[in-house]
């Protein structure tokens, strides 16, 4: 029976859908109201399973996690979906809370608006600052900052770091250090813009995040007549505790949650003092609406369905970066929960919030909430329910017609296949034309792209005999002249002694050359066939390392090796004398690069669940274009005018060692750009090297 009328017999299927979909409405939608809580919750704990493990992503700095409460208030920075530029002005704040200190003085008004975000490791700072009487630095005054300015205070290495950002007009400022700063830091990495404004002014400064400490405080001092000033900040001159904790998102926490974002489940971190730290939107998703359907079918499918029960919105939020809701509420006091609202933007819709505690050392150290349309899960809509009567009969000749299409299109793709395998070589077993490489991602595509390796190696393979004489010719060429003349010389001069012993000498050379040729052509074979007879045995990769390290220092004196071993013992189950072979290869590889004088190193290391074993050395870098193909047969990257032998065998016997132990080969250069680093992966052995 041909695949037409096999998929023609299968989509009579069809048929049952139907039915399937009218118990699917009755029977099925609590259920899945049901399973979407239970999915929804296992997210939630799945991401706070995650973060107990990993503190870090939560509390960069783990002192903010083990701090008593502070009274001084923190701040608080969103992070921004786009750049910011940095101009004084208020474009781009425009989605970002504000908060607000004012001065408690009688006199004249003295408040300021403060607004912080972040973004690729900066932190944007905007202060709106009222002040009736603006007093701009005075540079003849003294060098030192006079007039009205901001003080920013942070804190790293345990030390206090305090910058000045003062100007004489506005414009561009840059911040100067008001204190003895560590090494590496530049006050003038603080930059932004004082500007303005018909109250006062406003100063927008780019701090590197790098600078705070995960700290930040700061206090802006207004100047009034004489020696009087007052100051005005969520920290104090005189305060000699460290700063207010700076609050925001860790790239790191992003990164690691955004594949949950992907999931249509917008997911959300607070941290113990239910300040926000992770906000990942959900995916865009298309959801069917409720469309405006005939009444009689809406009637219908809202009999089928459960009436919604009367729910509230969610509740607002206490404070800028701050999240509400009592199954936060709960989940900070160490309980998963799980709540239903009402959807603001749906009214016909339900917004479903499951939080789960994060717990770490057995305290809870702040929670995880996951929130999902309601209706996410729901198949059946009234439109899908109107489809789905007025469209069954549509659907099954649409499904058996696109069957039938289907099952077409693969018989002529597989009958195409078949037909290029069958023409693609001579009767005399010769390639012909090229095989065509589908660019489809099934399974006959894929198979398609394995025929054509397939048929591109052997048509290498062929061209390589049909080339095989002439390069032998070409290597043999020269010994064999080498061996012509000396002889004949040696014929000529028997009277000396010395020059017979020199013709001797390069006779012997010539020959040796001659076998070594033979013997690298023919490497290859004997190994897979070594190979086959030997067995492997527990091994400790450490000790066989250090005892050919030290051959290879008397082997390779005009090279400085250098020998890394970053564990103390690696067990594998291999054959040592195959490894040492490899090692050999690699070594020699690399001395025939490296020039003089120059570092050899050999690395052992460990990495997830096997060892990482790397010789690198400096000299000449990879061409791209022999990246894939370097470990292939009869490839080489050396000069044609190098006096050794080279067949281009030496790496590819180094793979074959590695894929018989089971492990990989890969090389690449060098971060640096120095040289090139071959790298061995061999899975790790538990079990007891042997003695």
């Amino acid at each position: 029976m041909t695949l037409r009328r096999q998929l023609l017999l299968v989509s009579l299927l069809l048929l049952s859908l139907p039915w399937a979909g009218c118990q699917f409405v009755r029977e099925m939608e609590a259920a899945l109201r049901h399973g979407q809580e239970q999915s929804l919750q296992a997210t939630a704990q799945a991401v706070a399973a995650v973060l107990a493990e990993r503190d870090e992503l939560l509390y960069p700095d783990p002192q903010r996690r083990l701090a008593p409460p502070d009274g001084r208030p923190p701040l608080y920075a969103h992070p921004l979906d786009s750049p910011l530029i940095v101009d004084g002005y208020e474009d781009g704040w425009e989605d970002i809370p504000t908060a607000s200190l004012a001065s408690a003085g009688g006199g004249a008004p003295f408040a300021v608006h403060y607004r912080a975000a972040t973004r690729g490791g900066m932190l944007y700072l905007l202060l709106q600052v009222q002040d009736a009487e603006v007093v701009f630095h005075n540079p003849g005054v003294s060098a030192e900052p006079n007039g009205d300015r901001l003080l920013l205070r942070t804190w790293r290495d345990n030390r206090r770091q305090e910058y000045i950002v003062a100007t004489a007009a506005p414009g561009r400022v840059r911040a100067v250090a008001a204190s003895p700063l560590p090494a590496g830091l530049d006050p003038g990495a603080i930059q932004g813009f004082w500007q303005d404004a018909a109250d006062g002014y406003s100063i927008e400064l780019a701090i590197p995040l790098a600078y705070t400490g995960d700290r930040l405080g700061f206090y802006l001092v207004n100047t009034g007549e004489g020696e009087r000033f007052t100051t005005l900040g969520n920290t104090h001159p005189l305060d000699s505790a460290p700063p207010p904790w700076l609050i925001y998102s860790p790239r790191a926490l992003q990164s690691t949650l955004s594949p949950f974002g992907a999931l249509s489940t917008h997911i959300q971190v607070v941290d113990h003092d239910n300040w926000l730290v992770a906000d990942v939107p959900a995916a865009a998703s298309t959801r069917p609406q409720a469309g405006q359907t005939f009444w009689l079918l809406r009637l219908l499918y809202r009999s089928i369905l459960a009436a919604g029960e009367d729910m509230e919105e969610p509740p607002a939020a206490t404070a800028p970066g701050k999240v509400g809701g009592v199954e936060l509420a709960a989940a900070l006091q160490g309980t998963a929960a799980s709540q239903r609202y009402r959807d603001p933007g749906h009214r016909d819709r339900t917004l479903l919030v499951a939080a789960a505690p994060i717990l770490y050392d057995g305290a809870v150290t702040g929670a995880v909430a996951a929130r999902q349309s309601g209706e996410l899960y729901l198949s059946l809509t009234d439109q899908a329910f109107g489809q789905l009567l007025g469209y069954s009969l549509l659907a099954l000749c649409a499904g058996a017609f696109g069957l039938l299409a289907y099952a077409t299109w693969l018989s002529w793709r597989i009958g195409r296949l078949s037909r290029a395998a069958r023409e693609a070589m001579d009767e005399d077993g010769a390639v012909t034309a090229s095989f065509p490489r589908s660019s489809a991602g099934d399974e006959i595509g894929q198979l398609s792209r394995h025929y054509a390796d397939l048929l591109e190696r052997l048509r290498e393979y062929n061209n390589y005999l049909r080339t095989l004489s002439r390069k032998l010719s070409h290597e043999l060429r020269t010994p064999i002249a080498v061996i012509q003349t000396s002889l004949e010389n040696l014929e000529q001069a028997t009277d000396q002694s010395r020059e017979n012993s020199v013709y001797v000498t390069r006779a012997r050379e010539g020959l040796l050359r001659l076998n070594g040729i033979l013997t690298a052509m023919s490497e290859a074979n004997r190994l897979e066939e070594s190979i086959r007879g030997n067995h492997p045995q527990p091994i400790d990769l450490v000790p066989l390392l250090r005892e050919v390290f030290d051959a290879y220092r008397g082997i390779y004196p005009q090279h400085e090796l250098a020998l890394e071993l970053a564990v103390d013992s690696a067990p594998v189950l291999a054959v040592p004398e195959l490894l040492v072979q490899a090692l050999d290869k690699l070594v020699e590889n690399a001395a025939s690069f490296c020039p003089p004088g120059e570092r050899i190193s050999l690395r052992l290391a460990k990495a997830a669940s096997h060892w990482e074993l790397g010789v690198s050395n400096q000299g000449p870098l990879l061409p791209e274009s022999l990246r894939d193909g370097l470990f292939d047969p009869m490839v080489s990257v050396r000069e044609p005018t190098s006096p050794a032998v080279h067949l281009g065998l030496g790496l590819h016997i180094v793979r074959l060692i590695v894929e018989f132990h089971h492990g990989r080969v890969t090389a690449a250069n060098l971060p640096d750009g120095d040289g090139v680093q071959v790298l061995i992966c061999l899975p790790v052995n538990s079990q007891t090297p042997a003695a």
